[in-house]
């Protein structure tokens, strides 16, 4: 399979690694606060059969677009520009096109996903339970809270009726799960979400040992986009 790269910073380098590991090729690399010659008209750009995308929020859509241009199918995890998801939506459903979008590519990650919403269906009952979280991250990490911790956050949201929504204020507020973000040094990630009461708690925590787990996730993504189309995630990849 041929792949182009778009975003050839750490993630990215991580990702041509492991995707030439599985025998597939680069066919291009677009990254243009690097400098690389890469272009969205190359020969190499035109023989993609995905596109994976790491780039930065405020040039992420703009990266789509000219992806659909070219029909081309996408896998991507940037964070901090989900506000336009129903635009690609609307592409995917009308349109036909196909994008694979996770805001964490972890198979570690997306497990915790799933215990996080079965924990939170069973904790639905017990009101005396407080529910906070923590986030943890490089220095680097633009957004705050992580694309990863939203989407943790959401899943909290959708299952106990005591919660509607999430704040990063360092006050508690009712009704909205409190999530406190750290940038230090060079953490790929941590998350944590805490149930406290007055008699004890309950936490579970996903904790990244390096980026590869993010990259071997979103290479598996782009196997399965060239299989698949539509509007595509973990969950379909994964089964649950």
């Amino acid at each position: 399979m041929n792949i182009a790269l778009i975003g050839y910073g750490k993630m990215g380098k991580i990702i041509e690694e492991i995707a030439l590991s599985r025998g597939h090729k680069i066919s291009e690399k677009i990254d243009s606060f690097l400098g690389l010659p890469g272009s969205f008209d190359s020969d190499g750009f035109r023989m993609a059969d995905v596109v994976i995308e790491f780039s930065a929020p405020q040039a992420a859509f703009d990266n789509y677009m000219e992806c659909f241009r070219r029909d081309k199918k996408v896998v991507s995890g940037t964070t901090g520009w989900t506000d336009r998801m129903p635009e690609i939506e609307r592409m995917c459903r009308e349109e036909g096109k196909t994008f694979f979008y996770s805001s964490n590519f972890s198979l570690g990650v997306n497990i915790f996903f799933a215990i996080n919403r079965q924990l939170a269906k069973m904790m639905n009952g017990f009101p005396d339970y407080a529910v906070s979280m923590t986030e943890t991250h490089h220095i680097h990490k633009l957004d705050a809270p992580s694309g990863t911790a939203i989407s943790i956050a959401n899943g909290l949201i959708e299952q106990l009726d005591r919660v509607n929504g999430w704040t990063l204020a360092p006050e508690k507020q009712d009704g909205k799960v409190q999530i406190t973000a750290f940038r230090e040094g060079e953490v790929p990630g941590i998350h944590t979400v805490r149930y406290d009461s007055e008699a004890d708690y309950i936490e579970i925590k996903h904790s990244a040992n390096s980026r590869r787990g993010f990259a071997l996730g979103a290479v598996l993504a782009a196997e399965y986009a060239a299989g698949h189309s539509g509007l595509l995630s973990m969950s379909d990849m994964l089964g649950f």
